[in-house]
C-alpha cells in the first residue's frame, strides 16, 4: 500500500470516528428556544455579524426588527440596504443621534435611549417578530442611560419563547452576560485606525 493510501485510510477511519462521536452529540440537542444574544467585546464585527444573522433570518422567512441606539443618525449600508429592498421583513428604528462625544447632552442621550428601550420592549413583545436586534444598547447600559436590572428582568421574564434577541456593544455588563444564552466577544488584533485610516464605507458603515 502506498503511503498516500495508507494516509488517505488513516484520515477516513479518523473522521468516521468524528462522524459517530458527532452524530451521538447532535442527536441529543432536541430543544429549541428563543435566545438572548450578546455580541461584545473591543473588536470590529459585532453589529457586522448581527446583520448577517438577519440576512439568514429573511431567507427563512422570520420577521425581524431592528433598534439601533446611540449611532443611529449615521447613514449606515446596511440601514440603507434593508430599507430599501426588504421594509416589509425588517422594521427598521433608529434611536440615538451620534455618539455620546458628538451629541454631548446626557439628558438628551438618556431621554432617546429611554424611547429606544421602550419600542424595543414593544418589539420583543409582539410575538410576530422572531428576531430582534438592539444595536449598540450595550453602551447605553455601561453609561447607565439605562438600567440593567429593568433591562435583564424584561428579557427573562417577558420576552416571548420563541423570539431571538440580539443586544450587541462593548462592556456588556455582568448581569447581560449572565442572563445570555449566547455571548461571543470580539477580541481586537489589529485594527488600520490605529495606523489613521478612517472609518470607511464598506468596511464600518
Amino acid at each position: 500500500m502506498s503511503d498516500s493510501v495508507e494516509q488517505n485510510e488513516r484520515h477516513k477511519a479518523k473522521m468516521a470516528k468524528i462522524k459517530a462521536a458527532r452524530d451521538r452529540m447532535m442527536a441529543t440537542k432536541t430543544e429549541e428556544k428563543g435566545l438572548i444574544m450578546v455580541h461584545t467585546g473591543p473588536g470590529k464585527g459585532k453589529s457586522s455579524s448581527g446583520f448577517g444573522m438577519i440576512m439568514r433570518c429573511i431567507a427563512h422567512e422570520m420577521p425581524v426588527a431592528v433598534v439601533q441606539f446611540i449611532k443611529g443618525a449615521m447613514a449606515t449600508g446596511e440601514r440603507a440596504f434593508l430599507e430599501e429592498h426588504f421594509p416589509e421583513e425588517v422594521k427598521f428604528h433608529v434611536s440615538g443621534e451620534g455618539f455620546t462625544w458628538e451629541t454631548q447632552d446626557r439628558e438628551r442621550d438618556i431621554a432617546k435611549a429611554e424611547a429606544g428601550w421602550e419600542l424595543a420592549k414593544q418589539l420583543i413583545r409582539d410575538p410576530a417578530n422572531r428576531f430582534v436586534m438592539l444595536d449598540e444598547i450595550n453602551i447605553a447600559l455601561r453609561n447607565d442611560y439605562l438600567n440593567i436590572d429593568d433591562v435583564v428582568d424584561f428579557l427573562l421574564s417577558e420576552k416571548p419563547e420563541m423570539t431571538h434577541v440580539l443586544l450587541t456593544g462593548r462592556n456588556a455588563k455582568p448581569e447581560l452576560i449572565e442572563a445570555a444564552d449566547l455571548v461571543t466577544e470580539m477580541t481586537l488584533v489589529k485594527h488600520p485606525f490605529r495606523d489613521g485610516i478612517k472609518a470607511q464605507a464598506g468596511v464600518e458603515f
